[in-house]
């Protein structure tokens, strides 16, 4: 694959990653969290069966699998319970916003996890990143306009509770999956989280998950897309951007994903940010980037100490 096309992948996955956010904040007045989880993941699942049971036709999804799958789905299963429920509480950008709190706690895990990585995040530029990011988050969330906006102070711990389970789970993938392929390994824990979301609907969500038989077809088209969008195509490309152009890249381009997200829901939610949120928005993403910069340069001198 040509790198222009590996930027068209990249491009193409941040706008279906911008569009869930959006798409369940319409569904919240119609779906309860619970609903809306076990509908969108299970019919993710389905889409991902074929994947894994191709794989276990073939003989090439070993059986550890399953026991290393176990703590990332958990920690997947409960930053999204918490995303979900957050768009009760606050708009999408906002919640978007809040998100990019994950690598204040990745670099926290990955400090105690990876003694690797520990030079990398007790570097000046590394620190450095994470203290403008935990500054702009600060000015984002705290500001008053956020709860003039619509927001509640349970929207805000929501928002900060799933970028905590998201990164949760991203370095338990890395901990416990990185000796499977990432296609697989993402099919497996997507049908252990589908399992536990479809679970949790019958047990906690409004007429055991039935309110989508009421649904209008709009909503329902809603329902689909987020499924599609932001799981079962998402994650896919996502990989893939990440395979032709490096995680740093990747995830420094998904960076943009507030502002996106922030400017069509100002459109269709009217959710409002004010002059100090905009600007600390501008700064936990500068600081973002500058975290990303650090581990990039880090990555380079291993590769270079290595060749």
């Amino acid at each position: 694959m040509a790198r222009w096309e590996g930027i068209v992948v990249l491009l193409t996955t941040l706008g279906c990653w911008s569009t869930v956010p959006l798409l369940i904040k319409h569904l919240s007045p119609y779906l309860d969290h619970w609903t809306n989880n076990g509908w969108r993941y299970g019919a993710s699942a389905l889409l991902w069966l074929p994947a894994v049971a191709w794989a276990l036709a073939r003989g090439r999804l070993p059986r550890s699998i399953w026991v290393a799958a176990i703590v990332p789905a958990a920690a997947n299963t409960a930053g999204q319970i918490a995303f979900t429920a957050a768009h009760s509480h606050i708009g999408p950008g906002l919640l978007t916003f809040g998100l990019r709190m994950q690598l204040v706690a990745v670099a926290i895990g990955a400090y105690l996890l990876f003694p690797d990585e520990r030079p990398t995040i007790r570097s000046p530029r590394y620190l450095a990143g994470i203290g403008l990011l935990m500054a702009g988050m600060a000015a984002v969330l705290l500001d008053g306009g956020a709860l003039q906006g619509g927001a509640s102070t349970l929207g805000v711990v929501l928002s900060l509770a799933a970028g905590a389970g998201y990164a949760a789970y991203g370095l338990a993938v890395r901990r416990f999956m990185s000796a499977y392929h990432p296609i697989i390994a993402f099919g497996v824990i997507a049908l252990y989280t589908a399992t536990a979301l479809v679970v949790l609907m019958l047990a906690f969500g409004r007429n055991g998950g039935a309110d989508v038989l009421q649904l209008e077809s709009r909503e329902l088209w809603a329902l689909a897309l987020s499924a599609f969008f932001g799981i079962a195509l998402g994650h896919v490309l996502y990989y893939t951007s990440i395979d032709r152009l490096g995680v740093a890249t990747t995830a420094g381009v998904l960076q943009l994903q507030p502002f996106v997200v922030s400017g069509i829901s100002l459109a269709l939610f009217g959710e409002r940010m004010t002059g100090i949120q905009w600007g600390g928005g501008v700064a936990a993403v500068a600081g973002a980037a500058l975290v990303l910069g650090a581990q990039k340069a880090a990555e380079r001198a291993r590769r270079a100490r290595t060749a």
